[in-house]
């Protein structure tokens, strides 16, 4: 198999202005393993992977990529690949073992030790609070359906910053918070498994709560530089029936409007409130708590994977969904080759989401957090990993961010997903998003061609 040389591809890809971040990202029950290590707690992320047919195979992150062990290799590994950034998320259960009270100082002293490691070696963090694993006694009082974890999250938040603020520039408060309300207590298909419309509003709400509350205990501390991360789906309509219409308007509301707009506008979408009011599961907002929601952030944290096209049934489809209200909404299957997540490739929709974002919050900085995609990628005989599709999925994404930037988009920086093959939540470890190719049974890691493209553009950039 003959493969284009990194730096002829890099060539054809766009260059980025001086201070652009080239970075990549990961999580800490994807990567970490040592669950029981150093007095960490049970997570509902631990507790759901353990519980039979919840997951691909039985998987779980008990071990992952043995990251809390191997953290000096991987932060090496960034180096050689030209890495100026890595988001990463602390687990809360690693240092708050119970979510509240006690702090597990060992814990703390693991990401003191990632932290001055990439420091060392010239490599900025960025810190993601939560990245989806709740302590489970947090939710065996209630969840995110309960109000109470909003403040024990702010408690958390203060505790971290208190130990990294002075090392850590770059805070997000939560990551995909659609994911963990509306995956984890819609569809039950994340943890903590639960399906209950209600508790789905409510954990949308004491998310976004949690949020405004950590920003403010962040900002009382002294950090200069917070965030939220989002998810972003652009949602189409199969058709221009006004049935399919009004399918994808009540998506995109769930998917997009109703996370972002609170954040920075300090109102939910009226649509959205009266669909999940009509529906039975109306979101829990007592006075003052739009303002809390709305504090001011210094920017967006956007990952984006795909579109989708929807279409309104005449049928309950049967399936669990994410969307309150929506059963009889179901994605079109999307046309021509797809990731092995059975996603579409759609560069064309990130640009236009860019382009949507800065009209809703013009002047608000966006930084890419997480954009990449999986392939059924293996070791060759040579033991070179080569990965065509990965190729030509980032350059074509960078290249709708440059497209976007062109156009006015205020974006900083770009962290591909993933740093490394990982435990892909309950699709276990089926699933590989990496720039480098983790061999679960011996550790190894194996930089991808990917890697060497992604590192030979970001490298074109700084020398332009």
């Amino acid at each position: 198999m003959t493969t284009t040389q990194p730096r002829a591809v890099a060539e054809a890809a766009p260059t980025f202005p001086p201070g652009f971040s080239f970075g990549a990202a990961t999580a800490a029950y994807q990567i970490e393993g040592a669950v029981d290590a150093d007095g960490r707690g049970p997570s509902i992320w631990d507790t759901f992977s353990h519980t039979p047919g919840r997951t691909h195979e039985g998987d779980t992150g008990d071990v992952a990529c043995d990251h809390y062990r191997r953290y000096p290799e991987d932060i090496a590994l960034m180096a050689d690949l030209g890495l100026d950034a890595y988001r990463f998320s602390v687990a809360w259960p690693r240092v708050m073992p119970s979510g509240a009270g006690r702090v597990e100082q060992r814990g703390l002293d693991f990401y003191r030790r990632l932290v001055d490691g990439l420091l060392d070696t010239g490599i900025t963090p960025w810190l993601t609070l939560y990245h989806w694993d709740l302590p489970q006694a947090l939710e065996d009082r209630g969840g995110w359906a309960d109000r109470d974890t909003a403040l024990r999250f702010a408690d958390y938040a203060a505790v971290v910053h208190s130990a990294l603020g002075d090392r850590v520039p770059h805070w997000s408060t939560l990551n995909e918070p659609m994911c963990s309300a509306l995956l984890g207590y819609m569809a039950g298909q994340h943890a903590p498994g639960r399906r209950d419309p209600v508790a789905a509003a409510r954990a949308v709400h004491h998310l976004l709560l949690g949020h405004g509350l950590a920003t403010r205990e962040l900002r009382a501390a002294g950090a200069d530089s917070v965030g939220i991360t989002l998810n972003f789906t652009p949602m189409s309509a199969a058709s221009a029936s006004p049935a399919d219409v009004d399918a994808a308007r009540r998506l995109d509301g769930q998917q997009n409007r109703m996370f972002l707009l609170p954040v920075v506008t300090g109102e939910y979408p009226a649509d959205v409130v009266a669909d999940l009011a009509e529906a039975g599961a109306p979101l829990p907002v007592e006075d003052g708590d739009l303002d809390v929601v709305a504090t001011p952030v210094d920017w967006l944290g956007v990952n984006y994977y795909f579109r989708s096209v929807v279409s309104a049934l005449p049928e309950p489809t049967g399936k669990a969904t994410p969307f309150i209200g929506a059963e009889r909404i179901d994605d079109v299957a999307p046309p021509g080759p797809t990731t092995t997540m059975g996603w579409a490739v759609t560069p064309e929709a990130f640009t236009d989401l860019l382009l949507w974002l800065r009209g809703i919050a013009p002047t608000l900085p966006m930084v890419i957090t997480e954009n990449g995609s999986a392939w059924a990628d293996a070791p060759g005989a040579d033991g070179r990993v080569e990965d065509p599709e990965r190729v030509d999925y980032l350059v074509r994404h960078l290249a709708a961010v440059a497209a976007a930037m062109e156009q006015g988009a205020d974006v900083r920086g770009y962290f591909a997903w993933s740093l490394m093959d990982n435990f892909e939540w309950a699709r276990g470890y089926a699933q590989r998003f990496g720039l480098v190719h983790v061999d679960y049974a011996t550790q190894r890691r194996t930089p991808k061609h990917s890697a060497a493209v992604y590192r030979d553009i970001a490298r074109r950039s700084r020398e332009a």
